[in-house]
């Protein structure tokens, strides 16, 4: 039975060329713009290079600080993450935790030419944390960062502005005022892995100031690798418990008198930094609802017209089904049929926007938008384009198959379609 709907879903698609068109225009339109937004969503959360045990990994990336009448709101410090935060390594199911430093801007001069690297700072655990793909050489180690040794780690558009993409290893650079010797290159990390991306990293040790150790707000993240999830509760119960011990010590208790921390996955990180105003309790399931319903909002309008498409082009079929139903086809038959018709379109459709998306995503990676981004379409992505374009067909094609199939033989024979 579905071998013959599909016979005469293609032979009906082919009947009426100009509703077929449209239809399926509208419908790789829209799939296209999901499928890209679904890429560049996966390509920012879901675990890639480096970070490719981030569905494991949680971060402290927001601390804010309260009174009766202030508030302040940034990075934690150095401080803070060091005294009250490392400690939290020692939890079962904690295998690693790391400090490292926001993006910050290192400006270098070569041959007169200006040159300006994203740097972080970080200890040595960040390579035990994330798994960069290395070109060159490796990663700095403990004994670097604790011995402050003035060595680097560079991506490969580094070796290339500072080395002409010639080896790097060995080899020193300037940037931010001091010379830094290159142990190892790794693979551009795109701007969208805010966890990890850089063009350089050194030790925070080779910092110009030691101020940095006494700093309770602001420049750095702390990143925790878990065993697996179901650490995470505890996790976040014991950093709770340390901010409480944490406020017991601040160093203005007149002006601040409660600190609010989480230990973040990627997503519920973002959520916190979008919250307005109340940082202290998020709620990642609204927020994952409302992108679904903003989902189902971007795909209503057009769901509305192919409704009205596919009732136009049913409308032409009145006599084939007071035909089939006087021959005694039942409005389920009817139903499944039209209802099949309007996969198929709408599986068309959905092929002609993944290749649409396909070569969007390329030409993003291209233009360069997206510092270092390599989008595609993976296999979450294809399908979740896949689910879309099965729930767009389904929404879209039951109302006008309900309806047609609701004819009475005679009104139908007729051509009437009520």
């Amino acid at each position: 039975m579905i071998k013959n709907y599909l016979k005469v879903a293609l032979k009906v698609l082919a009947r009426r060329k100009f509703f077929t068109f449209i239809s399926l225009f509208g419908i790789s339109i829209t799939l296209l713009v999901l499928m890209v937004m679904a890429a560049i969503f996966d390509h920012s959360l879901a675990p890639h290079s480096p970070e490719t045990r981030s569905d494991e990994t949680l971060g402290i990336y927001q601390l804010t600080m309260r009174g009766k009448e202030n508030t302040q709101n940034s990075d934690p410090g150095y401080y803070f993450l060091d005294r009250y935060a490392r400690s939290l390594a020692k939890l079962p199911g904690v295998e690693r935790f790391s400090i490292v430093s926001t993006p910050q801007t290192a400006v270098s001069y070569l041959g007169g030419k200006k040159i300006e690297s994203q740097m972080r700072r970080a200890d040595g655990e960040l390579w035990k944390i994330m798994e960069f793909e290395f070109l060159e050489g490796g990663p700095f180690t403990p004994e670097d960062e604790s011995g402050a040794r003035f060595v680097a780690v560079i991506s490969e558009t580094s070796r290339e502005r500072f080395f002409g993409g010639q080896p790097a290893l060995g080899r020193t650079i300037e940037a931010d005022g001091q010379r830094f010797r290159v142990v190892g290159v790794v693979r551009d990390v795109p701007t969208l892995r805010f966890s990890s991306a850089a063009d350089i990293w050194v030790p925070i040790s080779t910092s110009k100031s030691k101020l940095y150790r006494e700093q309770w707000m602001g420049g750095f993240n702390g990143l925790i690798l878990a065993s697996d999830e179901d650490h995470f509760p505890a996790i976040k119960a014991e950093l709770d418990a340390r901010l409480r011990e944490a406020e017991r010590n601040l160093p203005d208790p007149k002006t601040f008198q409660t600190l609010t921390a989480g230990a973040d996955t990627l997503f519920e990180a973002h959520v916190r930094k979008v919250s307005p105003g109340n940082t202290e309790v998020i709620y990642p399931g609204r927020a994952k609802a409302v992108l679904f319903l903003l989902m189902l909002l971007f795909m209503l309008l057009p769901t509305l017209n192919l409704v009205n498409i596919n009732l136009s082009r049913i409308l032409d079929r009145a006599s084939e089904i007071g035909v089939r139903k006087a021959f005694g086809a039942s409005s389920r038959t009817l139903v499944g049929q039209f209802v099949v018709e309007n996969l198929v379109l709408t599986l068309i459709g959905s092929l002609a926007g993944l290749v649409l998306a396909g070569l969007v995503l390329s030409a993003l990676n291209a233009s360069g938008f997206l510092p270092y981004a390599r989008l595609a379409l993976n296999y979450r992505v294809f399908l979740y384009g896949l689910a879309m374009a099965v729930f767009f067909g389904i929404l879209s094609g039951v109302y006008p198959a309900w309806r047609m199939s609701k004819l009475h033989p005679v009104q139908a024979l007729r051509g009437r379609s009520v």
